[in-house]
């Protein structure tokens, strides 16, 4: 019987054994293809202390660090919090412990994350966050290996029509520089207006020369070539050649492994990467995927390349792993020929009183002398 404090807070929620089971799968698939590529798994802590943690997420998504859980530490007195996002994390232990490592280090990583409040289009509240970080490198062949990493994860998750949408964060800086010239205190109005793809505001605010980045949009081929036309001057021509190699190290794939589209403005997710920013997409999902990008560290200032991966998401469209063939064991069965079993792959559950039924408890076989025997179907 449900009692009032069996209630779970507004944005958590439990897994129940068919979602879980589609999780840790999508986990295990993700994890196997980043250790396979040299990733070393790192595991940082569910909370540090408050200072350390929202220092390192300097120039991160806006409020990201006033989303944090904070309370006090009764060892130290200190403010702690729970972590919001685990890449400031990976470059803290980038700076610290690992800081004479050899370069570039590649470190992959999975755990929880809660922030206070979540948005209206994504209420949950507690997100399972999967990537992977490569430290001192944010070049077009560190790019090229995150967006390649990240398709083939998705893909070995089970994922289908897979898409990256690639960005230039730095875009509006770069061009108000010199090419297409802005006053300081029109950047900020002109990226606005840019990425909410609103014409008239763009005119608004004096940005009316960088119309034509609203149009160059859409699938990469196209898009890039639109691209190059507003870049008359070159002060793209570096980073749109970047975007060309690494599209192409995708496109060199397995035939089908990822769409690739162009949105040069887009900046929701992308507050704190530099040059280079992507999005994933994915057949079943309603929202993103995962995001990754270049970077610099908080605080140490080295480059980085990384991504992230939304494993709650993923698993509304990975596919229900196979069910393990379960073995009933019955009273007084030989232990050592249930341990074979599970060294082979089979799942076992004991029997522990008389009277259970194996059926009803989703047994598929039971152990006899001989093996295991598949169980008949209740009529």
């Amino acid at each position: 019987m449900t009692q009032p404090n069996d209630l779970l807070p507004e944005g958590l929620e439990d897994r129940l054994p068919l979602e879980a089971a589609r999780i840790t799968a999508a986990m295990r698939a993700c994890l196997d293809v980043l250790h396979a590529h040299g990733y070393d798994r790192v595991r940082p802590p569910l909370l540090e202390f408050e200072a350390s943690l929202a220092g390192r997420m300097a120039g991160a998504v806006a409020g990201e660090a006033r989303a944090m859980f904070r309370f006090v530490d009764p060892a130290s007195l200190r403010t702690l919090a729970l972590r919001s996002d685990i890449t400031p994390q990976i470059g803290r232990i980038a700076s610290t412990s690992l800081k004479d490592a050899p370069r570039p280090l590649r470190l992959a990583y999975c755990g929880d994350t809660v922030v206070i409040k979540a948005s209206q289009l994504d209420p949950a509240r507690e997100r399972l966050q999967l990537g992977a970080e490569l430290i001192g490198a944010d070049s077009v062949a560190a790019a090229s290996e995150a967006v390649m990493l990240a398709v083939e994860a998705l893909g070995a998750a089970g994922l289908t029509g897979i898409s990256v949408d690639f960005t230039l964060p730095d875009l509006v800086d770069t061009l108000a520089a010199k090419a297409l010239p802005l006053a300081p205190e029109q950047i900020a109005a002109v990226r606005r207006e840019l990425d909410t793809k609103d014409a008239g505001g763009l005119k608004a605010a004096g940005g009316a020369a960088y119309l034509p980045l609203l149009y160059a949009t859409g699938p990469f081929a196209s898009a890039l070539a639109a691209l190059r036309e507003v870049d008359a001057g070159g002060a793209l021509a570096s980073r749109l050649d970047g975007l060309e190699a690494i599209a192409a190290s995708v496109g060199a794939m397995s035939d089908g492994a990822a769409r690739i589209t162009l949105d040069p403005t887009e900046r929701h997710g992308f507050e704190y990467q530099s040059w280079f920013g992507f999005t994933l997409y994915a057949d079943g999902l309603r929202r993103a995927a995962g995001r990754g990008g270049t970077y610099r560290i908080a605080g140490s200032d080295e480059p980085a390349t990384g991504f992230t991966l939304y494993l709650d998401r993923l698993a509304d469209a990975a596919p229900q792993p196979e069910p393990a063939r379960l073995v009933f064991l019955p009273l007084g069965h030989d232990h050592a020929a249930a341990a074979t079993l599970r060294a082979l792959g089979w799942r076992t559950r004991a029997q522990l009183a008389e009277g259970e039924d194996p059926r009803t408890l989703g047994c598929t076989h039971i152990l006899k002398a001989g093996g295991p025997a598949e169980l008949e179907p209740r009529q």
